[in-house]
């Protein structure tokens, strides 16, 4: 059960929540998604998905936004710990 208000989505999502999200019928969809990186990892040090880092990258997937400009990988890179 959530306190947040009707309609608010939590950003950072567990890992049932992002499967759901990108309409995986299971955990383990999702995660095969992430070993082919159409979705990112969890964020570093977490066990959450970022619910829009996982827009962005299903965004890029589909050709909604042009491939140019920074991919997940580069961005996770300046990121990383």
């Amino acid at each position: 059960m959530t306190k947040l208000p009707i309609g608010m989505l939590p950003r950072g999502l567990t890992r049932e929540q992002a499967a759901e999200y990108c309409g995986c019928d299971s955990t383990e969809a999702f995660d095969a998604w992430v070993r082919r990186k159409i979705v990112p990892p969890a964020m570093p040090g977490t066990r959450r998905w970022d619910r829009k880092a996982i827009d962005r990258a299903l965004d890029r997937h589909s050709g909604l936004v042009e491939a140019a400009g920074q991919s997940f990988e580069e961005w996770a890179a300046q990121h990383a710990d």
